[in-house]
């Protein structure tokens, strides 16, 4: 069923303009600190790990240094596990997960892989809770060659001199009860297309690549957070989001194809988790502990399991 429903902004049927995306961002108010609730967190760390600013966002309403968390005994020998968080600056818990990994997990993995964290790609987003950045551009849309995203463009820069040695990478996102009420009508209305209503699945889900699907690897996360959180069943048509479940929890996307950060690196093991902190079933706790374990499975498989 396609809906009615105007958004407030642009013209029915025709994508925005310049105009529209300045009205848009006008409305975009500032909800959170990331200097208090994100960089203060990463700043406890460098007693620990190697943090470096491995970027800059300039925009008219404020500048965001971009914080990367390396492992302090890093070896060139060694293979990589990526780490990425708040690509959408909405998902709380893909920041604050990535956060609580390091902070209470990655000493376990020193010596045996390298580490390589990027908590907040999306700083802007994070501030205001929303999904795109202030040129109403999704990152995780964006990331390819000429990427007209900052964020994005600042990420594989980031990536770029280890790409080839990243052995697993697992992108960190939510499912929100506001993509179906906020993001999806703006997206609809920014492209200039109607609105079609879909559902949010009731709990936590990973998007795996098409390309490199990797169905036991992604079983083991699912087995994993199973223990910390509920998993997402899928709707009567045996979707979730509009796509095929191909296995418990799971669906597929073609990263590459689609811009998605999962789609960054030829890692062997590559996943985008999905959490919703929505659910009467799961705490803001749970999300963030969900996240973790999702990361702690996802390096303990590739380490079992070699280059795969």
């Amino acid at each position: 069923m396609t809906s009615p429903a105007f958004y407030p902004i642009g013209t029915p049927g025709q994508p925005w303009g310049g105009a529209d995306v300045a009205v848009w961002r006008s409305r975009q108010a500032v909800r959170r600190s990331y200097a208090a609730e994100v960089a203060s967190l990463i700043e406890a760390l460098r007693a620990r790990f190697d943090v470096s600013d491995y970027g800059r966002l300039d925009y008219p309403s404020g500048s965001y240094p971009l914080f990367a968390i390396k492992s302090r005994d890093w070896r060139d020998e060694l293979p990589v596990a990526l780490v990425t968080g708040g690509v959408h600056g909405y998902e709380t818990s893909g920041v604050h997960g990535a956060l609580q990994f390091v902070e209470r997990h990655a000493a376990h993995y020193a010596g045996r892989i390298n580490l390589l964290v990027a908590p907040c790609v999306s700083p802007w987003g994070y501030e205001r809770v929303h999904r795109w950045n202030p040129d109403a551009l999704d990152p995780n849309r964006s990331f390819r060659a000429d990427s007209p995203a900052q964020e994005s463009a600042a990420l594989m820069r980031l990536v770029a001199p280890w790409r080839e040695r990243v052995r697993v990478h697992i992108d960190l996102h939510e499912t929100t009860d506001s993509d179906e009420s906020e993001f999806r009508p703006a997206l609809a209305a920014r492209d200039g297309k109607p609105y079609e209503p879909g559902t949010i699945p009731d709990g936590f889900y990973l998007c795996a690549d098409s390309a490199n699907p990797q169905p036991a690897f992604q079983q083991a996360v699912i087995a994993a957070v199973a223990k910390v959180t509920h998993i997402a069943p899928a709707d009567p048509d045996g979707t979730i989001i509009g796509s095929p479940v191909v296995a418990h929890g799971v669906i597929e996307y073609d990263c590459r194809k689609l811009g998605l950060c999962a789609g960054i690196t030829d890692a062997p093991y590559r996943t985008t988790t999905e959490v919703y902190p929505d659910s009467p079933r799961a705490t803001p706790a749970q999300c963030n502990a969900a996240q973790a374990a999702a990361v702690c499975a996802a390096i303990d498989y590739a380490l079992a399991h070699g280059a795969g």
